[in-house]
C-alpha cells in the first residue's frame, strides 16, 4: 500500500533525526540512501543501483553513486564538502550518457548530499531547491515523484513521446506479423499501455513491476513470456482474497485492477528473443512523463502503419481543445467557484453541479476532449476541497475520499474504430490516477480508486447510424463536444454517402455539406431533447459558401442559436507542429446571452474575445440567417453572367501554334480568330485563341475548308452525344454551344481565385475578347462596378459567402454577386473618386507589361505602386459606403452582412433580446 504524505513526513523526521551525525562518505552514504528511498515506502533496489560505470573523457570508468535510469542521478560527499562539486561531477556523468547513447536514461532529477544538506535539481523544469537535513520533513513533496505522487508537467511536442509510440509500434507490428488476431491485439496493447504506465506512476504498487517481472520470470529467449503475461493479466483481475496461496510474490501483491480492462480471456502472444527485448525497451522508458491528455492520440497511429508516418497528424491539439472547453464551461466554472470561495454553501451547491455533468464525445477518438475535461473538472473540485477543508488539510483523521463526487463514468463517447475507443478508457482512468495523486499530495491521503469501479461509457459504433440516447439519456447530458471527420463531399466513401442520406434525408442541398454537418444536425436533434449545450471544432468550410445556408436554418428552427465561436484558425499536428488545415470551433445551444467571437490572426494569433449582439452562421456578429443562391442581384447593378461555352471537343479552340498553322494555310480566316479569355490561361498570361464565327459570311467560310474541316468535326462530336441538348446543338456547328459575349466592355470575373491573394485579379475588357464559361463576367459594366468588385469590400464579401475548392475562394452569380449589397446612393463626387481609383489601378499593370495577373496579384511580388493604387480604391470604395474607416476584416463583413439583412427584409436581433450576461 502507498504511504500517505503525513506517514512520508513522519518517516524523515525519523530519517532526519538518524542521520544528523553522519559524516564519512563511503562508509555510510549507501546505507544513507537506502533508507532514504524507504522514507518514501520505496526499496531502493528494485528502482535504484549503485556504482553505476559510464566512460569518462579519459576513456576509463567513472562511477555514479546512485542511478536511477531515467528518473534520477544521485552524488554523495562527506559532510562539509561542496554541493557545487557534487552537482558539477554528476552533470559530468549525465554527458557521458549522452555519449554513450544513453540519452533514454537521462535522469529527470539530480540529487546531492553531504549528509547535513540535501539539494535536489529538476532538470525539466530548471529548479534547484537546497535545504538542511533537519528541515527534511518540510520538502517531501519536492520528492513526490519516488512514491508516484508527482503530477508530470508534459510537452506533447517532445520528440521522446514520438520514439515511444514508435517503440511500441515496432513490438505491435512484430505481433501482428506473426498472426496474433486483430481484436485480441488490439486488447493486448491496450493492457500492455496500461502496465506501462502504470508502473512508473505507482499505479501497479512497486516501480518497475512490470519490467521487473518480464527480467526475473521470463526466459531471455521470450518463449515463455505469452504464458507469463496471460498470468499478469489474470492477477490483476483477480481480487487479492481470491488468488491462490503459492503466487509468486511479485504477483501476490498486485493490486485489484478489475474495470473490465483485464476480464476478457485473449489467446497467448507468441514472442521471441527480439520482441521480449523490445517490450523491454518500452519498460526502460520513462512512461510518466506522457500525459494522458496526448497518451491516446500518440498510440493511435501505432494500429495503422500509412498513419504513423505523421503520428498525431489526426486529432486534436490540446491548445485547440481548450478552446472548446473554455467558453463552452470551463471558464463560467470557474468564475462561479472564485465567486463562491468564501461561500461553504455555495461551495457545496456547485460541487454537487460538478458532479451532475454529463459530457458526450460523438466522434472522441482516443477520447482527448474527454480526457481534458475530465482534468479540469477534478481541478476545479480539487479547488473546491481546498477551500471547504482549508483547516483539515494537514490532518490524519479526515478521509478526503469521501469527499469525491467527480468519477469517469461521467464521460460518454462514441467511436467508429474498436482501438481508440478502449484507449480512451484506459486514459481517462490513467488521469483520475493523476488527479487523485494530485489529491493526495494536497491532503495528506493517499487516494486511489483500485480496484476500477467506474468506467467511461464509450461505445465502439458508427455516430451517425447509433441512437444517442442509448448512449447517454438526452436530458441527462450537459454537453456534447468533439472534433468529429473532416471530409469533404468528393472526398466521402460509399458508407459515409449512405450516411449523409441517413441524416440529411431528402433536404435540398445537402449534398454539398460537409461530412461533419451531420454530427451538427444530430447533435441539434438530440440538444433539443434535454438542453445539453454543444460545440465541434469543424473545417471553415462550414461557415463559407452554401453550407450555412443549408445546415443552420434548421437549427436555428429548433431555437438554438450560435453561442459562441473562434473564427478560422490553423490547425496543428501536435507531433510536427505544422499547420494541416484551417478550422473553426462553433457552440450552439437555447441559451439567451451575448455571443463571444474569437478572432485570430493569419497566423492563428489570438486576437482577444468580443462580446456580439448574436452570431451569424458566417461567424461574425449578425441574424441568424444565411445567403442564399438568387436568380437577381439585390440591388440595381447589372447582372452577372457565365461567358461563353463551347461544347466542341476543343474543335474551335486555338493554341498559339494552332493558330499560326492555321492562319498560314488560311489566311482568310484571320477575320474569324479572336482571343478566348479563360481563367487559367488569362491569369497566367498564357494565348488561348478560338474560331468566333457567330456572325461569319457562308460564302467566305465556303472558301476556308481547313475551317470547315473543324466545323464537321464539331458537327460530329455533338451528333455522337448521348445528351438531347447537345445533338440539337449539331445543326449550328460553326458556333460555341452556349452564347453570351458581352456587345459592349465588360468585367472579367475569375470563378476561383488563390486565398492567398489579398484582391481577386478583375480585368475590364472589351467585347472582341471572348470569355469562356470558365469565368464569369459583368456586361455593361462601368469603371464604377470595376472599383466596387476590385475592392476590398468585395473581397471581404467573396472570403464568407463564396464557397472553396480546396483552399480557394468560389465565386458565384447567384451566391455572392446577386446577394452583395452595394453602396446605397453614393454621392457623384464618390462615385467619381472610385472611377478614377479603379483606372489608376488599370494604370499600375500596363507599367507592367511582362507580367502576368498572377503574378501582379502575387502577395510576394505584387508592385508597391499597384499594391498603392489598390490602397486608395478602397479608401474610395470605403467611404461610398460609410465616411468611417472600418477596423478589421471581420468589421467589414458585419457591416456588409447588416445591409444584406436590411435589403433582403431578414430582422436582425437586438442586445435587448437578451439577457446581460
Amino acid at each position: 500500500m502507498r504511504l500517505s504524505w503525513n506517514e512520508i513526513r513522519s518517516g524523515a523526521i525519523k530519517f532526519s533525526h538518524e542521520w544528523q551525525g553522519a559524516a564519512r562518505e563511503r562508509a555510510e552514504a549507501q546505507t544513507f540512501w537506502n533508507e532514504f528511498f524507504q522514507v518514501f515506502g520505496v526499496k531502493r533496489r528494485t528502482v535504484a543501483g549503485f556504482e553505476e560505470p559510464v566512460r569518462n573523457l579519459k576513456k576509463t570508468y567513472s562511477f555514479i553513486d546512485l542511478f536511477w535510469p531515467g528518473t534520477l542521478l544521485a552524488e554523495h560527499k562527506s559532510r562539509g564538502q561542496s554541493l557545487d562539486k557534487a552537482e558539477s561531477q554528476a552533470m559530468t556523468y549525465i554527458r557521458a550518457l549522452k555519449d554513450e547513447d544513453r540519452d533514454h536514461e537521462t535522469p529527470k532529477y539530480l540529487v546531492v548530499s553531504d549528509f547535513a544538506r540535501i539539494a535536489i535539481h529538476d532538470l525539466d523544469a530548471d529548479r534547484s531547491v537546497q535545504f538542511a537535513i533537519e528541515d527534511f520533513h518540510e520538502h517531501i513533496h519536492e520528492f513526490a515523484f519516488i512514491p508516484g505522487y508527482k503530477r508530470e508537467v508534459t510537452d506533447p511536442e517532445d520528440p521522446a513521446n514520438i520514439k515511444a509510440a514508435e517503440m511500441l509500434a515496432t513490438l505491435k507490428d512484430r505481433l501482428d506479423e506473426g498472426g496474433y488476431p486483430e481484436h485480441d491485439l488490439e486488447r493486448f496493447m491496450v493492457r500492455v499501455l496500461f502496465c506501462l504506465f502504470g508502473e512508473d506512476t505507482g499505479l501497479l504498487g512497486e516501480p518497475d513491476a512490470f519490467r521487473l517481472y518480464i527480467e526475473n520470470s521470463t526466459k531471455p529467449d521470450g518463449s515463455d513470456l505469452g504464458s507469463h503475461l496471460a498470468l499478469w493479466f489474470d492477477v490483476l483481475n483477480t481480487p487479492s482474497d481470491k488468488r491462490q496461496a503459492h503466487l509468486d510474490e511479485q504477483l501476490r501483491d498486485l493490486p485489484f485492477v478489475n474495470g473490465n480492462l483485464f476480464a476478457e480471456r485473449l489467446t497467448f502472444a507468441s514472442f521471441n528473443r527480439a520482441m521480449r527485448d523490445q517490450l523491454l525497451a518500452c519498460c526502460r522508458f520513462h512512461w510518466a512523463s506522457i500525459s494522458p491528455a496526448v497518451f491516446g492520440s500518440l498510440f493511435q497511429s501505432i494500429m495503422e502503419k500509412p498513419a504513423r508516418r505523421q503520428i498525431g497528424a489526426h486529432y486534436t491539439s490540446e491548445r485547440d481543445i481548450l478552446k472548446v472547453l473554455e467558453p463552452l464551461f470551463l471558464a463560467d466554472l470557474r468564475e462561479r467557484f472564485e465567486k463562491a470561495r468564501n461561500d461553504k454553501p455555495a461551495l457545496k451547491r456547485l460541487h454537487k453541479e460538478l458532479a451532475d455533468i454529463r459530457i458526450l464525445d460523438p466522434a472522441c477518438g482516443c477520447g482527448n476532449f474527454l480526457v481534458i475535461a475530465y482534468r479540469e473538472l477534478r481541478a476545479i473540485e480539487l479547488n473546491i476541497l481546498r477551500a471547504l477543508h482549508a483547516n483539515k488539510l494537514t490532518t490524519a483523521l479526515y478521509d478526503i475520499r469521501t469527499e469525491l463526487l467527480i468519477d469517469v463514468d461521467q464521460m460518454h463517447g462514441m467511436e467508429y474504430s474498436e482501438w481508440p475507443a478502449r484507449i480512451g478508457e484506459v486514459a481517462l482512468w490513467l488521469m483520475d490516477h493523476q488527479m487523485n495523486m494530485e489529491v493526495s499530495q494536497a491532503f495528506g491521503q493517499y487516494v486511489a480508486r483500485l480496484p476500477l469501479e467506474h468506467s467511461a461509457a464509450i461505445v465502439h459504433c458508427n455516430a451517425l447510424r447509433k441512437r444517442w440516447e442509448d448512449v447517454l439519456p438526452a436530458k441527462r447530458c450537459t454537453y456534447v463536444l468533439g472534433n468529429p471527420p473532416f471530409v469533404g463531399k468528393k472526398a466521402r466513401n460509399t458508407e459515409q454517402a449512405e450516411d449523409m442520406k441517413l441524416v440529411f434525408g431528402k433536404r435540398r442541398g445537402a449534398g454539398t455539406l460537409d461530412y461533419v454537418c451531420c454530427w451538427y444536425e444530430l447533435a441539434s436533434l438530440y440538444a433539443m431533447k434535454g438542453g445539453a449545450r454543444v460545440a465541434f471544432v469543424s473545417t471553415n468550410s462550414i461557415a463559407q459558401g452554401e453550407q450555412p445556408g443549408i445546415l443552420w436554418p434548421k437549427i436555428f428552427e429548433r431555437g438554438q442559436r450560435i453561442e459562441f465561436a473562434h473564427r478560422t484558425f490553423p490547425w496543428e499536428s501536435e507531433a510536427r507542429g505544422k499547420a494541416h488545415v484551417h478550422v473553426v470551433i462553433v457552440g450552439f445551444g437555447q441559451a439567451r446571452v451575448r455571443g463571444t467571437i474569437f478572432d485570430y490572426d493569419a497566423k492563428g494569433i489570438a486576437l482577444g474575445p468580443t462580446k456580439a449582439r448574436n452570431i451569424s452562421p458566417y461567424l461574425a456578429e449578425g441574424p441568424s440567417a444565411a445567403a442564399t443562391n438568387r436568380s437577381k442581384p439585390i440591388c440595381s447593378v447589372p447582372p452577372m453572367v457565365f461567358g461563353n461555352m463551347p461544347n466542341d471537343d476543343g474543335e474551335l479552340l486555338l493554341t498559339d501554334e494552332q493558330k499560326a498553322e492555321l492562319l498560314a494555310a488560311e489566311p482568310g480566316a484571320t477575320k474569324y480568330v479572336r482571343r478566348l479569355i479563360s481563367t487559367k490561361e488569362h491569369l497566367n498570361g498564357v494565348n488561348r485563341w478560338c474560331l468566333w464565327l457567330e456572325d461569319a459570311d457562308p460564302v467566305e467560310l465556303r472558301k476556308l475548308p481547313a475551317v470547315l474541316a473543324r466545323v464537321e468535326a464539331v458537327r460530329k462530336y455533338r451528333r455522337g452525344s448521348k445528351r438531347d441538348a447537345t445533338r440539337a446543338l449539331a445543326k449550328t456547328p460553326s458556333l460555341f454551344g452556349e452564347l453570351r459575349q458581352p456587345k459592349h466592355d465588360y468585367i472579367f470575373v475569375p470563378r476561383h481565385s488563390s486565398e492567398r491573394r489579398d484582391y481577386i485579379p478583375l480585368a475590364f475588357l472589351s467585347p472582341d475578347n471572348i470569355i469562356h464559361d470558365s469565368c464569369l463576367c459583368v456586361p455593361e459594366a462601368t469603371m464604377y462596378h470595376f472599383g466596387v468588385l476590385h475592392s476590398a469590400m468585395h473581397m471581404v464579401w467573396a472570403r464568407h459567402i463564396g464557397g472553396r475548392i480546396k483552399s480557394d475562394i468560389r465565386l458565384s452569380s447567384r451566391l455572392v454577386y446577386n446577394n452583395l449589397p452595394w453602396p446605397t446612393s453614393p454621392s457623384t463626387a464618390n462615385v467619381t473618386k472610385v472611377e478614377h481609383a479603379a483606372q489608376a489601378v488599370l494604370d499600375e499593370r500596363t507599367k507592367h507589361p511582362d507580367a502576368s495577373l498572377a503574378a501582379l496579384y502575387d502577395p510576394l511580388t505584387m508592385p508597391a505602386g499597384l499594391r498603392k493604387a489598390h490602397s486608395n480604391l478602397d479608401r474610395a470604395v470605403d467611404r461610398c459606403y460609410r465616411p468611417n474607416a472600418f477596423p478589421d476584416e471581420r468589421r467589414r463583413f458585419e457591416y456588409l452582412f447588416a445591409l444584406w439583412a436590411e435589403a433582403v427584409g431578414v430582422q436582425f436581433e437586438t442586445a435587448d433580446m437578451f439577457d446581460e450576461n
